[in-house]
């Protein structure tokens, strides 16, 4: 084996045969001679073909597995018998009356290699000539049959873009496809029950639906001779291939459309399948209506086309079918992640007639419109945000941030927005919002295709918590809470304080274990979380070379602000606060005063200030949070004490009792002239995003800041106000009095603030979130049935005698003949372990 051969994956090859043994030689011959691969395992399948078909391909190609079935079970169930006997990591399908170019198997394993989160190679398919065009694209139409795009058209004449460039497709087809073996056994394989037609639609339509990628690789080419083995065992005229592809195109519609979708369009698709059949056998559809007029009674059979007939006893045995379907339905509905519109782009025409009969033509356009085919799969997706924050007029951040989510995303898709907080009374909104107790989250959770938490709420979410879960999770990471509680839990005692930390971490742990996105809301925070992922073991190899920058797993999304400009809607501070005149300059503190900000440092500040700047006044926004279940804080309480001592209370330094409700913050906004944040210097402070400071850029406010955290490197790097260092009182003073009195630089500060503002609206903050809502996949390391394309070969002969012979060695090195002898022994222990039976 050469060089760089043991890192390909074993790659097992699966022909089937039904009395066709001279194509199924030259076919294998052709694998086993002529491929640019060194690691192929061919599997034969003969379905039960009598005769010496088996002798005839065992002589020939003495290097191919054969694997003889009992009955002839189609094309599905010889392939999955092949599946079930291979020892390969890719499974590739290979039609009998085909055969592979030399660089086939090479180019769909470098394509499955390199992009984790494709589950199956289509194969470009030509004629035996190489001339023509077998497949190079799939379609669907929106009645159920899959079609080859393109097929039969000389190859010249199909536009280059069309089969020369890789692209995402519905489906490859059998004749000549490559899938993970892994996901082949999770979805369990080809539907045997379509036993010829149509299973590789209904598999590449699964794939997709579960979040996997089927990709049209140009540069892996097969050659076919289209329906060889067809044309030795049957003819069009029997109808037999006609039933098979109407029977299985219903049964591929009833198992993959969502109940919605279905619901319209079987009904017309059953009855275009009559109208199929009547056109296809020039069926008189009139000749037993009453209203052309009574003759004399016949009785005599109506002679019925067999091609006419195959279409009535498909929608037959359909019928017959169902009670098995309905079951397999019901596994594909609770295991899809994507909707109908979501492949769309991958039906290519759905409303493709595909048959240019005349009657049939009319009959089309007639249920298309009546049944409203043309809009039918255009539903929007169902997105639910859930937020453990307090929900009202008056809002903090978590809540404010679920609110413009949801807003934002409702632009495009169905949203509901949740609060599990027992204080619910929402102002009007475009979308629905609720409160919820753990028990009422069942509902809302099963109702969405994405769910997007925040905080605590996926402890109270278990089904959607668990690995098994196939809800596409987003996880809102902006908060840090295990660096925020280090601080805020200062004063309890400390058992009690290591416990907290202890059961927020695993919070969050199970937050990044199981989510398929990421927010958080700097690059510094950014960091943070890959780092987190990183110690979990969520940055996989496969999930690395799915993404190496991880952007597709872990975005920045900051804190928005709206993307309009504030406008004065009632009175300010000025009106509110008795003390503060229409003249004296303000200093607003946007937010809540919580344990890791330093608000003494700012009251001794203005205390320095005032002697000289009289008409100084600093204004804390709000006092009491309006989430019920956040405890005051003793910062807070120090804060006014401080104050009250020094003799500013009132007159220099105001506390605005209550919260300011969320829709009238601008006009507190609009009366200041500066904004202020300060925090003490430590490792919250590092990954915090001061959420209420945006609401400085969007009025325009110069900002004064403790340097530390993210927004004190913008407002340093855009000169958008003044950064001071922790706890100094004289620098922050300094820095007030220029960003107040100061016009020149004041006015500097709020041109630059309006350009930078535009960064942060809320549809510009959200973009991440909004293009991964529009075609949301699991993550690359929660794919079903994802695993390791290439394994290390186990030791066997001389190599497992010279591993052996070197252990020993190191052992003696290490510790001499008493670690050898405990060695060995835990060794006998390990596979005397192994041998006992289980019971």
């Amino acid at each position: 084996m050469a060089e760089g051969e043991t890192t390909l994956p074993l790659v097992s090859v699966i022909v089937v045969n039904y009395r066709g043994a001279a194509d199924t030689v030259t076919c294998l011959r052709a694998l086993a001679e002529e491929l640019d691969y060194p690691r192929l395992e061919l599997i034969c399948v003969d379905n039960a073909s009598g005769g010496d078909d088996v002798a005839r391909i065992r002589a020939a190609v003495p290097s191919a597995k054969i694997v003889e079935s009992p009955v002839n079970s189609g094309f599905a169930g010889g392939c999955n018998l092949g599946a079930r006997e291979a020892q390969g990591t890719v499974l590739a399908f290979l039609n009998n009356d085909a055969r592979p170019e030399k660089n086939w198997v090479r180019a769909a394993v470098d394509e499955l290699r390199a992009q984790p989160t494709v589950a199956a190679v289509a194969s470009k398919v030509l004629d035996w000539e190489g001339t023509g065009t077998d497949f190079v694209d799939g379609g669907l139409t929106w009645f159920g049959m899959g079609y080859k795009r393109h097929a039969g058209t000389p190859l010249a004449e199909v536009p280059a873009g069309e089969h020369e460039i890789a692209k995402d497709v519905l489906f490859g087809t059998g004749s000549a496809m490559f899938v993970r073996s892994s996901v082949f056994a999770e979805l369990g394989g080809f539907d045997e029950r379509f036993f010829m037609f149509y299973e590789d639609v209904d598999l590449g339509w699964r794939l997709n639906l579960r979040g996997w990628r089927v990709r049209y690789v140009p540069e892996s080419v097969a050659f076919h001779r289209h329906h060889a083995t067809m044309s030795e065992v049957d003819a069009p005229e029997t109808g037999r291939e006609t039933f098979l592809l109407e029977r299985n195109a219903l049964a591929a519609l009833y198992k993959n459309l969502s109940d919605e979708t279905l619901a319209k369009v079987l009904p017309a698709a059953l009855a275009l399948a009559v109208r199929r059949a009547t056109a296809r056998g020039e069926i008189d559809a009139t000749q037993l209506d009453l209203e052309r007029g009574v003759t004399a009674v016949e009785t005599d059979p109506v002679a019925v086309p067999r091609t006419a007939l195959a279409g009535m006893l498909a929608i037959d045995q359909f019928v017959e079918l169902m009670p098995s379907l309905a079951e397999s339905r019901a596994i594909e509905q609770s295991a899809r992640v994507r909707t109908d519109a979501d492949l769309i782009p991958l039906l290519r025409k759905a409303l493709e007639p595909a048959y240019p009969l005349p009657r049939y033509l009319a009959a089309h356009e007639i249920l298309v419109e009546a049944f409203g085919i043309d809009g039918v799969f255009g539903r929007r997706r169902r997105v639910l945000v859930i937020t453990g924050d307090a929900i009202s007029e008056r809002m903090a951040g978590p809540a404010i941030r679920a609110w413009n989510i949801a807003s934002v995303l409702s632009a495009e898709h169905d949203v509901r927005l949740v609060t599990v907080n027992p204080l619910a009374t929402p102002p009007p909104a475009p979308f629905p919002v609720s409160a919820a107790r753990k028990r009422d989250l069942t509902e809302p959770i099963d109702w969405a295709e994405i769910v997007i938490v925040q905080g605590h709420v996926l402890e109270m979410a278990p089904t959607l918590k668990a690995a098994q879960s196939h809800k596409i999770v987003v996880c809102d990471l902006y908060d840090p809470m295990h660096l925020e509680l280090l601080e805020q839990g200062k004063s309890a005692p400390d058992d009690r304080r290591a416990a907290d930390l202890a059961g927020v971490t695993k919070v969050l742990d199970a937050q990044l274990d199981r989510g398929d996105f990421f927010l958080c809301a700097s690059e510094r925070q950014r960091l943070l979380w890959l780092g987190h992922l990183a110690a979990l073991g969520r940055l996989t190899p496969r999930l690395y070379d799915a993404d190496p920058t991880t952007q597709s797993l872990l975005a920045v999304v900051p804190f928005g602000l709206p993307a309009q400009p504030p406008v004065r809607t009632g009175p300010g501070l000025r009106a509110t606060l008795d003390g503060v005149a229409e003249t004296d300059h303000v200093i607003l503190w946007a937010g809540g005063i919580y344990s890791w900000f330093d608000p003494l440092t700012l009251v001794h500040a203005i205390d320095r200030l005032r002697h000289h700047r009289g008409d100084v006044r600093l204004v804390f926004l709000g006092m009491r949070h309006p989430n019920p279940e956040v405890a005051e804080m003793d910062i807070g309480v120090r804060t006014v004490r401080l104050a009250d001592r020094l003799g500013l209370t009132g007159k220099h330094v105001f506390f605005n009792e209550q919260w300011v409700p969320y829709e009238e913050r601008q006009n507190w906004l609009l009366d200041s002239d500066c904004g202020v944040t300060t925090h003490f210097e430590h490792v919250e402070t590092t990954f915090a995003f001061r959420t209420r400071v945006l609401d400085y850029l969007w009025s325009g406010l110069p900002i004064v800041t403790t340097d530390g955290d993210a927004f004190a490197d913008l407002v340093r790097q855009e000169r958008l106000g003044v950064v001071v260092p922790a706890e100094d009182p004289e620098a922050l003073a300094d820095a007030l009095d220029r960003a107040l009195y100061d016009t020149e630089f004041a006015a500097g500060c709020r041109e630059r603030i309006a350009d930078v503002a535009t960064r942060f609206t809320w549809p510009k903050a959200l973009e991440p979130l909004v293009e991964f809502c529009r075609d949301p996949r699991p993550a690359a390391d929660r794919l079903p049935g994802a695993a390791d394309l290439v394994t290390t070969e186990p030791l066997r002969g001389k190599e497992l005698v010279l591993r052996d012979v070197a252990l020993v060695k190191e052992y003696l090195a290490d510790g001499g003949p008493k670690e050898l002898a405990r060695r060995v022994a835990g060794r006998v222990r390990k596979v005397a372990r192994r041998g006992r039976p289980h019971g």
